[in-house]
């Protein structure tokens, strides 16, 4: 798996984080409907955009899952960024994982239940400036994976080593 991973926090504003190249780059963009807009045009707008993204040689694509919503809308709103955003994968081959909310919120903050405001705080302390809790989040988000594949390739090495001292064990008592 290639190293440029696109973090979102998906809804109306969605939060983004890009990790391409080993540069970190954030923000967050509206998709909020115009006044005569149709129903859909924000999806449309999403899989406009997510192809401006792509074209960053993007690997992987995490996004925050969101389990519970607020009302109705919401989580239809939710549902169609994310059938947008998982066609959109599907059709680049690309590979995408849903994370947990509380899974982020207790990396980042310690606390599976903090604030936005909590998040927004430990980014800024990794020397971000969000310009809201969308970009926050999928900063979180972001700094999540990077950790986890970290780990796994500790585990992995770990694995490697123990298997060599096995058989240099085996070699020897034979």
């Amino acid at each position: 798996m290639g190293d440029n991973i696109l973090a979102l926090d998906l809804g109306t504003t969605t939060g983004w984080a890009l990790r391409e190249n080993g540069q970190v780059s954030s923000g967050s963009v509206s998709f909020k409907p115009a006044h005569f807009d149709s129903g859909h045009s924000r999806y449309t707008r999403f899989r406009r955009w997510l192809g401006t993204k792509g074209n960053c040689a993007v690997d992987e694509v995490i996004f925050e899952a969101v389990r519970r919503h607020n009302g109705t809308v919401a989580a239809q709103t939710f549902g169609g960024f994310m059938a947008t955003l998982q066609m959109w994968c599907d059709a680049h081959g690309l590979p995408y994982e849903g994370v947990p909310v509380g899974t982020i919120k207790k990396f980042a903050t310690g606390n599976g239940n903090a604030s936005k405001l909590a998040i927004v705080a430990a980014m800024e302390k990794r020397g971000h400036k969000p310009r809201d809790d969308n970009e926050a989040d999928a900063l979180a988000l972001l700094y999540w994976r990077l950790e986890q594949r970290s780990l796994e390739q500790a585990n992995l090495e770990q694995t490697s080593l123990e298997a060599a001292n096995r058989n240099e064990w085996e070699g020897a008592v034979k």
